[in-house]
């Protein structure tokens, strides 16, 4: 054996023990609430993301100020107001910026889809009116994820929470400005978070809001989607998974961890938030279940950060509501 090939060696073995949770690790992990210096603002339909190790409270129902989460301190931070109400979206961060893309503004059940991109700088604080969004494809509470320096977006509602729950697909190219329209997701989709792993797109949970009944406007938190739909970028091809969530919800948090997807919370027909943690392997497909969440919650998103998974804000029940609380998972 070479020196260098010795070296790397070495370098693998450290990698595999140090660098790498197992599953036998993820069993051990747990949900425990951050007792934090200060508290966000209650909120939920918001987008939760991280931004140079800082995590960024961002939209919701109402006009919200951001609130920042500084891991070192163990502090939250208040920012400025977004520029109007925004909710019911994804967020994505690409270099200095974070976008708002296929989001809501405007009251339940006829909210009206955001006409154009915003974007937030977080060092400045201070929010931009982005590209226009072209009208036949705006629509709310669609996934958007970043790949390749270009915005994708999948699912979404057209009509806040009446009609017109769309399989659409399209891409941004930030550099250029510019939309495109892709290929239809084989299965229709709102209130749910779309999430990377190398080459491919997922799309985990939500539901069709589009369904209602004479007796009860509401039977939509009966329409959860348990298929999973993903998108190959390398053959730019959509395939489903054999194995469909266990336990279907809406507006669940995703995160990708050690070539696993880790699905928590989310809401359906039942009167309180899911607190269900469930993980997919990507190699063999097949689901597990992990440790419950301290509270159920839906309706916001979560942060990897130091193999621990972070969640704040969201509604612990049905419909609205305005936790404050965090919750952090990670090994016990």
């Amino acid at each position: 054996m070479t020196i260098n090939s010795h070296s790397s060696y070495i370098f693998l073995c450290l990698l595999l023990c140090f660098g790498t949770v197992s599953f036998a690790q993820l069993e051990q992990y747990r949900w425990k609430t951050v007792e934090t210096i200060g508290s966000p603002d209650g909120r939920h339909e918001n987008a939760f993301v991280k931004f140079d190790d800082k995590f960024y409270l961002i939209g919701g129902r109402g006009i919200k100020p951001i609130n920042v989460y500084h891991p070192k301190t163990n502090e939250w931070e208040v920012k400025g107001k977004t520029p109007m109400e925004m909710h019911h979206f994804q967020a994505v961060v690409h270099k200095n910026v974070i976008y708002v893309v296929g989001g809501m503004t405007g009251r339940y059940p006829k909210e009206q889809p955001l006409a154009n991109i915003w974007k937030y700088y977080p060092k400045k604080d201070k929010w931009e009116k982005g590209t226009e969004i072209p009208r036949n494809r705006r629509r709310g509470g669609a996934g958007a994820v970043l790949y390749k320096d270009k915005i994708y977006l999948v699912g979404g509602i057209k009509f806040g929470h009446t009609s017109g729950t769309t399989n659409y697909f399209d891409c941004f190219d930030i550099a250029t400005q510019k939309w495109e329209t892709l290929t239809d997701a084989p299965h229709i989709r709102d209130h749910f978070s779309a999430i990377t792993v190398k080459d491919k797109l997922y799309c985990i949970g939500g539901r069709n809001t589009s369904v209602h009944s004479p007796d009860s406007f509401s039977a939509f938190f009966k329409a959860t989607i348990a298929e999973v739909d993903y998108y190959d970028f390398e053959t730019n091809n959509w395939y489903t998974m054999k194995n469909p969530l266990p336990i279907p919800t809406a507006a669940g948090a995703v995160i990708h961890l050690e070539n696993r997807l880790v699905y928590f919370g989310g809401e359906s027909d039942q009167q309180t938030a899911h607190n269900q943690t469930q993980c997919l392997d990507l190699e063999s497909y097949t689901w597990e279940t992990l440790s419950p969440m301290v509270v159920g919650r839906h309706g916001t998103g979560a942060i990897l950060h130091q193999d621990a998974i972070y969640i704040a804000a969201g509604s612990e029940k049905r419909g609205g509501g305005k936790l404050t609380s965090m919750e952090v998972f990670k090994q016990d």
